[in-house]
């Protein structure tokens, strides 16, 4: 998997919202992010998928809010829907044309929802140290 363009060069608002998700994940030391352009697929039920990890559902917890406030702060969006903060196993926020997807590593391998998007163009960004 390929990174297209470099971070940070949005041409879209969508685009753009993607990089603000990215930059709330790695704020709180989310790993092995992807991104999913489901632009090109028919019937996606979004323009882009962000999936991450956190190590603990404490650690989801801490991303799902960096998210919701770096997105609110740098681009103006909050989600629509956030669900799976009860447990913090999976949670996913609905940001329209983003929807993002943070899980503890077991589920995300069980679930490995990247497969199911195997037609779409997938993005792996390099994790921080």
């Amino acid at each position: 998997m390929e990174q297209t363009k470099p971070i940070g060069t949005a041409a879209t608002p969508a685009e753009k919202l993607v990089d603000t998700i990215i930059k709330g994940i790695q704020e709180k030391k989310g790993q092995d992010i992807t991104v999913v352009d489901l632009r090109g697929i028919d019937g996606a039920i979004a323009s882009f998928f962000v999936i991450c990890q956190g190590n603990t559902p404490t650690q989801v917890e801490a991303i799902t809010d960096s998210v919701a406030e770096t997105a609110r702060i740098d681009a103006g969006e909050k989600p629509a829907h956030v669900v799976g903060l009860e447990l913090a196993h999976w949670v996913a926020m609905d940001f329209t044309d983003v929807i993002v997807h943070i899980f503890v590593p077991d589920m995300r391998s069980y679930y490995n929802i990247e497969n199911l998007w195997q037609d779409a163009q997938q993005t792996e960004i390099p994790n921080l140290d």
